[in-house]
C-alpha cells in the first residue's frame, strides 16, 4: 500500500480549499493562561503537527474612491460684501431690459447699496438650485426675489412685496423687473417694505 501522508504543497491544496492560519500554540497558551476563567485543562492544548502550507494570494480590488459632489459655481455680479443676495428672473437678458435695470439701480441706490455690497445673480441659469444651497454660497443676510417664488426656492410662500424669513434670512420677493417697472402699486408696496432696509 502506497503511502498516505504528503507534504507537497500542490497535493495538500486539491483537499483544503479554505484559507488556512498557522498560529503559534505558545501564543495561545499565554492568553488563555490570562484569564481566570479558564481551567488548566483548556490551557494544555494538544500540539498540532506543522504541516507547510502556503495559503493561496487572493487579490482584493481596490475601494472605488467617491468624489463628493462638486459644489455649483455660480456666476454673478458684485463683491456681496453685506450679504445681500439679489436675484433676477430673466431668460433673455443677463439682468434684465433696460427699464428693469433702471428700476433696480434706483432701488439699491436707494437703499444706499453699492455694487460691493451685493451679489446679483441671473436665477433663469440656475433654475435647479435651492435656497438652501444658495444660502451656504452667498451666506445671505437679505435674499430679494425678482421674478423669484418661495416655491422655486423650496420655501414656504409668502406674500409679494413683503419680509419674509427664513432662519437668519430675511426675504422679499416681487415680479419681474421688467414687468414692476411698469407696476406703479407694486413699486410702491416693494418700497415700502424694503425701506427698512437701508444700509
Amino acid at each position: 500500500m502506497a503511502e498516505q501522508l504528503t507534504t507537497s504543497a500542490e497535493a495538500l491544496r486539491l483537499f483544503f480549499t479554505d484559507d488556512i492560519y498557522l498560529v503559534r500554540t505558545e501564543e495561545i497558551s499565554v492568553a488563555v493562561a490570562a484569564s481566570p476563567a479558564v481551567s488548566d485543562a483548556a490551557v494544555s492544548t494538544p500540539q498540532p503537527a506543522s504541516v507547510p502550507v502556503s495559503a493561496p494570494v487572493i487579490p482584493v480590488a481596490p475601494m472605488p474612491v467617491i468624489a463628493p459632489a462638486s459644489e455649483i459655481v455660480f456666476k454673478y455680479l458684485g463683491k456681496n460684501q453685506k450679504n445681500v443676495l439679489i436675484l433676477v428672473n430673466d431668460g433673455e437678458n443677463d439682468v434684465s431690459s433696460e427699464g428693469g435695470r433702471e428700476l433696480l439701480r434706483n432701488l439699491v441706490k436707494a437703499m444706499q447699496l453699492t455694487a460691493n455690497d451685493f451679489a446679483l445673480l441671473n436665477y433663469f441659469s440656475y433654475s435647479h438650485v435651492q435656497f438652501e444651497e444658495l444660502s451656504r454660497f452667498f451666506s445671505s443676510k437679505l435674499v430679494l426675489g425678482f421674478g423669484v417664488s418661495p416655491a422655486q426656492l423650496g420655501l414656504p410662500d409668502q406674500p409679494q412685496h413683503s419680509v419674509g424669513s427664513h432662519g437668519n434670512t430675511q426675504l422679499v420677493f416681487t415680479g419681474r423687473l421688467d414687468l414692476l417697472a411698469r407696476d406703479q402699486d407694486g413699486k410702491k408696496k416693494l418700497w415700502s417694505s424694503l425701506k427698512q432696509f437701508i444700509f
